[in-house]
């Protein structure tokens, strides 16, 4: 889809939200005390966790499901209704879910509206330089920010309702711990990986915050944005960058179409190098709900099982 007709569909939604907004006399469909606390999430990484420490007293929904790109994503009509009968609505922010801005903004006026990402530290953030320094938003790939992330969507969640803060906190904490516990368990895996191999290729760069955690080299073909072009020069580029590092595997990822990715193995392959498909990695959209790759803990596990077994040689 190109710019053009991404403006357009963005026109049209935000038209119906409007309307949508002057013809609805209350923000909510839960009266406190009546049924769960709705929660509308952008993308699973949030919306699944919640799930997790609200337990029977919320009900998440996350609009963006399995192989489906913030980056380009336009609320659709029934999307934005949803949002409007949310009691809370949690977002990444940075501009990940760049088509929405204006919509989070205007229930903003509202409702408790949150984008958890923003709650990190700036100097905790990584920038691109090529993008005028603007902040990396995929920073569920380091634990220790989304942990702030997290952390601070169960605020404003204890703020709506307050009677339930020790239920929210105990939860939280034993989520916490089931994150430090994996967090542990990924970089003693991952520091098992050659210095020689610890080379990350994958479609497009959201895997910073991961290779900052865990000292690894990440090249992206794309750059942070999924919205940003390809052209021949980029993949010569990684190209050859696989070739003078001799490294042994690239990534495609579920969101994103393989094409280029599989561009980069045909001409590492043309200029001499031996070079695999490491596999598929979850990057800006989880897997199937009811799956393991369904949850955080089983997304980041995958994800590094993955690596590991291709960068490593390990089982």
């Amino acid at each position: 889809m190109n710019h053009l007709n991404r403006w357009v569909l963005s026109f049209v939604c935000l038209t119906s939200f409007a309307l949508l907004v002057g013809c609805s006399s209350s923000s909510t469909t839960n009266e406190k005390g009546e049924g769960p606390i709705s929660i509308v999430t952008t993308i699973a990484q949030i919306g699944e966790p919640l799930q997790r420490i609200g337990g029977d007293l919320v009900d998440v929904t996350s609009i963006m499901g399995p192989g489906v790109d913030p980056h380009t994503y336009v609320a659709s009509q029934g999307d934005i209704g949803t949002l409007q009968q949310a009691d809370l609505i949690f977002y990444n922010g940075l501009h990940l879910e760049g088509q929405m801005n204006e919509i989070f903004t205007k229930l903003g006026e509202e409702k408790p509206v949150l984008a958890v990402a923003e709650a990190i530290p700036e100097d905790q953030l990584l920038t691109d330089a090529a993008s005028q320094g603007a902040p990396d938003p995929h920073v569920w790939f380091d634990i220790s920010l989304w942990k702030i992330a997290i952390s601070a969507a169960v605020e404003e969640l204890k703020a709506y309702a307050p009677e339930h803060a020790e239920t929210f906190d105990k939860n939280l904490k034993t989520y916490i711990e089931e994150l430090d516990a994996l967090q542990q368990e990924a970089s003693s895996k991952l520091a098992k990986i050659p210095e020689s191999k610890r080379l990350l290729v994958t479609a497009h760069d959201a895997f910073g915050y991961f290779g900052r955690a865990f000292d690894i080299e990440v090249v992206g073909l794309q750059g942070l944005s999924t919205e940003d072009e390809i052209g021949l020069s980029d993949i010569q580029k990684t190209v050859d960058t696989i070739v003078e590092a001799e490294v042994p595997a690239v990534f495609i990822e579920t969101s994103i179409n393989t094409s280029s990715i599989q561009a980069v193995i045909e001409g590492a392959e043309q200029a001499g190098a031996e070079i695999t498909l490491g596999g598929e990695l979850f990057s800006d959209a989880m897997g199937e709900a009811g799956t393991p790759e369904g949850t955080y803990l089983g997304m980041y596990t995958h994800n590094v099982d993955t690596i590991y077994t291709s960068l490593a040689g390990g089982e």
